[in-house]
């Protein structure tokens, strides 16, 4: 049975194209919704079709509760995604995106299902590096917010609007619980090239940290650094997207 993408609640396509060659997944980043890659899925050429991935707890799926746990949540989209899977297609992570879009792509590879052409992995350091940061998910809601503010982990629209912020704390606190509980296994590299893409001044993700995704694939690897901090995909979103684009 055949299932329309505008019908799957795990992801969203803003402008479906029965003709693209190419499908593109965009992975969001903590706190983050299919709107944050509206403007990407809408900016692609007609050669490709961009697909926002949609995890519950934001957006129209505002009023489930968002799920704590990595791994459940990629094997909930390694049940949603096959009838997507009809074409080539490319998985493109931001921050905490990155980890599942990888993820996701290994769980494909074990159930023996098709695996993405390229994977970009967006200000997202290697998973099998320790993370330097504190643990802060159960921080008490001010301590979290003041946290969250150093980390420059959070886009600053959202932290300066104290009623955007409450909506969207606990959403933003399952997603911090759910990349501080994540424990990387090791496995066999992937079989596609990986490119990781980051911010000149990403104060949270270190050159080191995002070039040592070179060990997870068998295949080329590229890194690629922008103007801009951690949310660099947002003030250089021009200029990345057509060089995403230039390397589908």
């Amino acid at each position: 049975m055949n299932i329309h993408i505008e019908s799957n609640t795990w992801f969203a396509c803003p402008r479906p194209k029965r003709d693209a060659k190419t499908r593109v997944f965009f992975f969001p980043y903590a706190g983050g919704g299919p709107a944050a890659f509206a403007k990407w899925c809408n900016g692609l050429t007609d050669s490709f079709e961009g697909t926002a991935v949609h995890y519950p707890g934001r957006g129209s799926r505002h009023p489930e509760p968002p799920l704590t746990d990595l791994r459940a949540l990629v094997e909930n989209l390694s049940q949603a995604i096959p009838p997507l899977l009809d074409k080539p297609f490319a998985f493109f992570g931001h921050s905490l995106g990155g980890l599942i879009a990888f993820e996701l792509a290994r769980t494909l590879r074990r159930k023996g299902l098709a695996q993405p052409n390229i994977l970009f992995i967006s200000a997202c350091a290697a998973p099998q590096l320790p993370n330097p940061h504190p643990q802060l998910h159960q921080l008490a809601d001010v301590e979290f917010v003041n946290e969250l503010k150093n980390l420059n982990g959070i886009l600053p629209e959202i932290l300066r609007n104290n009623e955007l912020m409450q909506l969207s704390l606990p959403t933003i606190r399952a997603d911090f619980e759910m990349i501080e509980t994540y424990q990387y296994q090791s496995d066999a590299p992937l079989d596609c090239p990986i490119v990781a893409l980051g911010g000149l001044d990403d104060p949270r993700v270190s050159r080191e940290r995002l070039e040592a995704w070179v060990e997870h694939t068998t295949h080329a690897f590229e890194s690629h650094y922008f103007a801009g901090d951690h949310f660099f995909l947002i003030t250089a979103s021009e200029v990345a997207l057509k060089f995403v684009e230039g390397n589908l």
